[in-house]
């Protein structure tokens, strides 16, 4: 099976499940979350890592999906680079403090690297960085004015990973994912994450801007309706632990980013889950 393809049955089977990938599953797993933090599931199914992982590795399909077609070789080789880079900063990170601050795991989010990093940790990192960069060039493509330039294309997608970011971090904390020592004033999260984020995250997206294609990334999105359902499923899901939490500023900025996608008109599924 060659990759176009593949592109295509993946394409076709991401859109026959759309909704249930980018809603179902978020509200469930926003509800199992919060059900194990509330020490309301038995053992087995309390934090479970294979559901966890799971769970992830299915929202993330749209993701692939649609990145897939742009994917050529010089792509492939950042994805791998950024892959090893992501280990190396999260397990300097875990050891030393350095750039997020102290923390250490309190759930172990599927498989662990020498017991320090998780080993699907780039299902979880890619998706803030590319979903990011993504919605800029979008939102970017789509204004009267022109598109971005490449430097304020790279800050402006930097500026929606913190975004993400400030809606995540203090949900992580709070379901007890993973803790700060000490505590920071953001729920718990200290600023120190969020100048982490600036360097690991400023490189993430560095790269990206450098290794893909922006006509064809702009080409896809434009074409491909379920491009940023990933990010529909992160609103959804974090955005509602934060909720059930009172967290309402990373709340009120996942209200944010939910406006953001309707600019986009990246909701038309909620009212007509599949589409041709």
């Amino acid at each position: 099976m060659d990759n176009q393809e593949l592109s295509a049955r993946l394409d076709a089977l991401v859109a026959e499940h759309r909704f249930t990938i980018a809603v179902v599953f978020p509200f469930f797993g926003a509800v199992m979350m919060v059900a194990s933090a509330e020490g309301l599931l038995p053992p087995a199914l309390s934090f479970n890592p294979a559901l966890i992982l799971f769970g992830t590795l299915v929202m993330r399909t749209p993701l692939v999906a649609g990145l897939l077609p742009t994917l050529e070789r010089r792509g492939a080789v950042a994805l791998l680079l950024l892959t090893a880079y992501t280990y190396a900063v999260e397990f300097v990170g875990v050891r030393t403090g350095f750039p997020y601050g102290p923390f250490e795991y309190g759930i172990e989010l599927g498989p662990m690297i020498f017991g320090t990093v998780p080993l699907g940790l780039p299902a979880f990192f890619f998706p803030l960085v590319l979903n990011s960069y993504l919605l800029v060039l979008l939102l970017s493509e789509r204004r009267k004015a022109g598109a971005l330039g490449p430097v304020a294309r790279v800050l402006a997608a930097l500026a929606v990973v913190l975004a993400i970011d400030t809606v995540l971090d203090p949900a992580a904390v709070a379901l007890g994912f993973w803790t700060y020592t000490p505590p920071g004033a953001y729920y718990g999260v200290p600023l120190s994450n969020y100048l982490g984020w600036v360097l690991s995250g400023g490189l993430a997206v560095l790269t990206v801007e450098v290794a893909f294609d922006r006509d064809e990334l702009a080409a896809r999105l434009a074409d491909c309706p379920f491009m940023l359902d990933d990010l529909v499923s992160f609103v959804l899901l974090w955005g509602a632990v934060n909720v059930w939490f009172g967290q309402w500023v990373p709340a009120l900025l996942a209200a944010g980013l939910a406006g953001a996608l309707v600019a986009t008109d990246r909701f038309d599924f909620a009212v007509r889950p599949r589409f041709a």
